[in-house]
């Protein structure tokens, strides 16, 4: 039952690692492309770091299970953070990741909040914040 209760934090954390890993190596030009223009000339600098950060926060999400709640707030925080990539590619029409056309792009950009909230609710974060709020009555 363990595992069942593990299972969406587990997926989550593979699928950051991943991630991570094609920002490193196979998918690593894709993923400049999405890099805002305010970073012109440090595109490869911005994947390199960000895949690293997402291998870090996929491996913690499926071993450090004690600080769950920690890491699953640093890991909306992270796709709350790489938002700004997502909107940049819609806005600045940069085809990557078979994203060839402005609606596509558009959709895309309604996954985000869904994996902010995988990360708080896979985790337990969200629930934790809820538990510790004041009641007001």
């Amino acid at each position: 039952m363990q595992l069942v209760r593990r299972a969406p934090q587990i997926v989550l954390g593979a699928a950051l690692a991943y991630a991570g890993i094609g920002h490193l190596t196979t998918s690593r030009l894709t993923f400049r492309a999405q890099v805002p223009t305010l970073f012109k000339g440090y595109e490869d600098f911005v994947v390199l770091a960000s895949g690293v950060i997402e291998i870090l926060l996929g491996l913690s999400l499926i071993a450090l299970w004690k600080y769950r709640v920690q890491i699953g707030w640093l890991v909306a925080l992270f796709f709350t953070a790489v938002f700004w990539g997502n909107i940049s590619q819609y806005i600045n029409k940069v085809d990557a990741f078979g994203l060839n056309s402005d609606r596509a792009r558009f959709i895309r950009l309604l996954f985000q909040p869904l994996l902010v909230a995988w990360a708080l609710l896979s985790t337990g974060a969200w629930t934790s914040y809820r538990n510790k709020r004041p009641r007001h009555f």
